[in-house]
């Protein structure tokens, strides 16, 4: 499974490593309120050493002006455009003297959506896992829903297995599978920490060295798959990633792309067209483009509504 070790593991306090949380967030004022609160509460009852940072991407819902006026302890990065969630936390990064070593500079980012509540302990729980072993750059969380029930929190790199799975009439009994690149519900539940390809994005704390290293998130990407493609490459200088199963976050899910839901459904596409193309070539590629043309189709007739963006799509995979 990877690295071993007891845990929790005792630290003293106060435990010496810098945190910074970086939110970036689109019209989910209310959502975000409750996040602050909870990831506020979080670290002062942990005695982290943490620092906020709420990346406000154009926001007409008061956004803005909420977090001045309710956390003023927040660092508030008010930008007049909507720089999509890759450009949104490079800003804050970049405030931060990222992807330059500084001696100013946290030890870890935890980046996180504003649809989320995180439960006590949840931040120590991260950071205790980050001290214990240098060698991981990557930490995810426990997820769950609104409702409480389980959500997964971590998965394996795209594949052509999950195109397969999520596009073609395949069993149903796949899609909770490896093959699909879920982890068993059985680890999570086990408690013990375990080796990932990637966490969401939901959730995602990333050590400062891996950073230095890897470098900022891929702009390219409009929306979607752009920590997939920073896990990518921070694994690929030599860093573990993994899911640490006491650190509990209720993640709502798909409150900001809600919003726009057929627009969100291509760049979702074309997203992670950007990284098959760059991670896979030959016939790979070729196979993956063929499922894409073959799924889209299928959805276009079974989904009349999402017929237009189908095509949109599979003309994305083809000219690309």
């Amino acid at each position: 499974m990877g690295i071993r070790h007891t845990f929790p593991i005792p630290i003293p306090l106060p435990i010496p490593m810098r945190l910074s949380i970086i939110i970036v967030s689109w019209n989910t004022k209310e959502l975000l309120r409750e996040c602050l609160l909870s990831a506020l509460a979080d670290a002062q009852d942990s005695a982290l050493d943490a620092e906020t940072w709420v990346v406000d991407n154009a926001s007409s819902d008061g956004t803005p002006q909420m977090v001045r006026d309710e956390f003023p302890q927040v660092r508030l990065i008010a930008s007049e455009t909507n720089l999509g969630f890759a450009a949104g936390n490079n800003a804050a990064l970049r405030a931060l003297g990222f992807p330059d070593r500084l001696d100013s500079q946290p030890d870890a980012v935890l980046l996180l959506n504003p649809d989320t509540i995180i439960k006590p302990g949840a931040l120590r729980a991260m950071v205790d896992f980050l001290l214990a072993e240098p060698k991981v750059g990557i930490v995810g969380a426990n997820l769950q829903f609104g409702d409480g029930s389980f959500q997964h929190g971590a998965y394996g790199f795209p594949g052509l297995w999950q195109l397969a799975i999520e596009l073609l009439p395949l069993p149903g009994r796949l899609y909770e599978s490896r093959l699909n690149g879920r982890y068993p519900i059985e680890w999570y539940e086990r408690g013990e920490p375990f080796p990932i390809d990637h966490p969401l994005g939901a959730a995602m704390m990333v050590r400062a060295e891996a950073i230095w290293q890897a470098g900022l998130l891929d702009e390219t990407y409009k929306m979607y798959v752009e920590e997939v493609d920073w896990a990518w490459r921070i694994k690929q200088r030599g860093w573990a990633a993994y899911c640490v199963p006491s650190a509990h976050i209720v993640h709502f899910g798909g409150q900001s792309t809600g919003q726009i839901r057929t627009e969100s459904f291509i760049n979702l596409w074309q997203s992670r067209y950007h990284f098959y193309r760059i991670r896979y070539h030959g016939w790979r590629l070729a196979l993956a483009r063929k499922i894409v043309q073959w799924g889209m189709k299928r959805i276009a007739r079974q989904t009349p509504a999402l017929a237009e963006a189908c095509h949109r799509v599979v003309a994305i995979w083809r000219d690309m």
